[in-house]
């Protein structure tokens, strides 16, 4: 009786011990299992976090964009239209490939600084610098030939016999001389900024 008693003992003692003092590989099965479900965690809440932030109502939820540029944008083709297909702010102006979204997230930081400074925050400071926000985003449309514009459009995609005659010429004069969307299609979801400030070369000024 004794002796099973004693047998007992020393198994719980043993175990006791292990648990105490883990051998290394229990230790980095423990440290890597934690790791893996920590990174899970993270990367979860932060494409969770980033999708959040590429809806229509978080880009409007500050006054400077619904007040503004999106009033603009519901009365255009994008907002409404025959087939019922809309354009949002994020189908855009966000990439849809991740590390260009990335990209664009890290750029979009400056505008949360000049939100906080109130730098378009009244519809004068708006209008002061519209020229300078519009130039900004056609020069970033023009650096990626309008990525986001050929999400839904593409002169590959086109059938240029249901087109009208100006459509086709200029269609087929911008794919011959290599221009992008951007190059003609600027103010067709915004209003156009006064473009005085605009020299001949198409350098926008900085006022």
């Amino acid at each position: 009786m004794n002796s099973n008693k004693s047998t007992e003992c020393n198994i719980i003692c043993r175990l006791w011990e292990k648990l105490k003092k883990p051998s290394l590989r229990y230790s980095l099965g423990a440290l890597l299992t934690v790791g893996f479900v920590a990174g899970i965690i993270f990367w979860g809440g932060f494409n969770t976090a980033m999708e959040m932030t590429n809806t229509e109502d978080f880009c409007i939820s500050c006054h400077e964009m619904k007040d503004n540029v999106y009033e603009e944008y519901k009365q255009t083709i994008h907002y409404s239209n025959r087939t019922g297909v809309r354009a949002t702010c994020p189908d855009c102006h966000v990439p849809k490939e991740w590390q260009h979204k990335i990209v664009r997230k890290i750029q979009a930081s400056n505008e949360l600084l000049h939100k906080a400074l109130g730098t378009i925050d009244t519809r004068e400071k708006f209008e002061a610098k519209r020229l300078k926000l519009a130039g900004n985003v056609w020069t970033a449309m023009k650096k990626t030939d309008s990525r986001e514009c050929r999400n839904c459009h593409d002169f590959e995609f086109m059938d240029f016999g249901t087109q009208g005659r100006r459509a086709i010429r200029q269609h087929s004069t911008a794919l011959d001389e290599g221009k992008t969307c951007i190059d003609c299609h600027k103010g067709i979801a915004h209003e156009l900024p006064d473009m005085h400030s605009i020299d001949p070369t198409g350098v926008i000024g900085s006022n």
